[in-house]
């Protein structure tokens, strides 16, 4: 089992120095905003772009957007439905996804948290209306999802962690995509989005080119270019959402796409938030063993090799200064590091106080239940690792502190 292989003692961790995000490779001290987005930005942007996630080897807009669905009676009369499909084409290769989107009705342009999801728009709510995704999907028997098809008897099973109306009530809009009608999650880079940049025979991304998560950002990103021509929402204020290995994904879609107004990694770990060199549960060898899809081929020099990284996860997040970053963690959550989650917030922080940004100031973990809410923000809560109405509320009070 994975949890056996994995290091959960603190006096176990090895010895390691972090990198300073204020000094340049070659050893310049950064200090002031203009020369941290001349030369130490573009400087780590580039080297997680090619060592961590991969590049996005071209540019492809969206083709056409099909309104498929709408209701001005949603969530009994309180919001605005709709649900749009964004398709794109390039020579043979054509793909949609789909984006359910709720409006609060008494807001004029929302502001708007945009996620992925796990397991189908239809599974975050018991609405009937939902259409059902036909994309792959792993399957879950317990769920209903069989042949790597999702069916009716999942609708709603994940409306524990989308408390819909709570977000819509807070005077938020709420659009998620199921993250498999990008790229399906599995070790085959021969659908969803890849193959459209191939050329000649190529079957694989190069050694430097991107990975699922570098694949879902894109995904991200195009459906906030939807957001933009949306007159509902207020596309200045899309906050970009994820859990886990779609953590990993609201990080790195944050830190490309400057448009994003505020990014939330929860429970994000080995990859998103958490600190590599701390070699503390899940390590770069083992995801990249597990999962290898999901970063560039060159992140495999890594494995078991976390000593020689001239960055760790600390500066992927100060990568996303000015602009707000909620990092949450949960107690049982060992696996995702939340020690290692704490420090990157902790250590990212000196570049959010370069743009006279609050973050976080004190060095020891908080208590359980009782986050620290500045630009940089952080808690650690009760529970496993999943979404709970916990971290949602302290999502929106830090949303309407830091975005709305």
């Amino acid at each position: 089992m994975a949890q056996a292989e994995a290091n959960y003692d603190e006096s176990k961790v090895p010895e390691f120095k972090l990198p300073d995000p204020l000094v340049t490779f070659n050893g310049k001290k950064i200090k002031n905003v203009k020369q941290w987005e001349k030369k130490r930005r573009p400087e780590l942007l580039h080297f997680f772009t090619e060592n961590f996630y991969g590049e996005v080897p071209g540019e492809l807009k969206i083709d056409d957007v099909h309104l498929i669905e709408e209701s001005e009676n949603a969530l009994n009369g309180k919001a605005h439905r709709k649900q749009v499909v964004l398709s794109f084409k390039k020579d043979n290769h054509t793909l949609d996804y789909t984006m359910l989107i709720y409006l609060p009705k008494n807001v004029e342009k929302a502001p708007l948290f945009l996620a992925y999801d796990f397991l189908g728009n239809h599974t975050i709510t018991k609405d009937p209306e939902i259409v059902i995704s036909e994309a792959w999907v792993a399957d879950k028997p317990s769920l209903g999802i069989i042949n790597n098809q999702l069916t009716e008897q999942s609708r709603g099973v994940r409306c524990d962690r989308w408390p819909v109306e709570k977000i819509v009530e807070a005077g938020y809009g709420l659009a998620v995509i199921y993250y498999g009608e990008v790229d399906p999650d599995k070790n085959d880079m021969t659908d969803g989005i890849h193959p459209f940049f191939y050329v000649d025979d190529q079957e694989q991304p190069a050694n430097n080119e991107w990975g699922a998560i570098a694949a879902w950002s894109w995904g991200l990103g195009r459906a906030l270019d939807y957001l933009e021509t949306d007159a509902d929402v207020d596309a200045s204020k899309v906050i970009v959402f994820g859990h886990s290995r779609l953590g990993k994904t609201a990080l790195w879609a944050g830190a490309t796409d400057q448009r994003f107004a505020a990014v939330i990694s929860n429970n994000s770990g080995c990859g998103g938030a958490a600190l590599s060199k701390r070699r503390f549960g899940e390590t770069i060898a083992r995801i990249n063993r597990s999962f290898p899809h999901w970063f560039c081929n060159n992140f495999k020099n890594y494995s078991n090799n976390e000593q020689t990284l001239p960055v760790d996860q600390h500066e992927l997040i100060a990568l996303i200064a000015p602009r707000p970053v909620y990092v949450a963690s949960a107690e049982e959550d060992r696996w995702a590091d939340p020690k290692g989650e704490f420090l990157s917030a902790l250590y990212a922080t000196p570049v959010f106080e370069l743009y006279g940004k609050k973050g976080i100031s004190q060095q020891e973990m908080p208590p359980v239940n009782q986050p620290l809410l500045n630009t940089v923000s952080y808690h650690i809560r009760t529970g496993e690792h999943n979404v709970k109405d916990y971290d949602w509320e302290q999502y929106i009070r830090w949303a309407d502190m830091f975005v709305k």
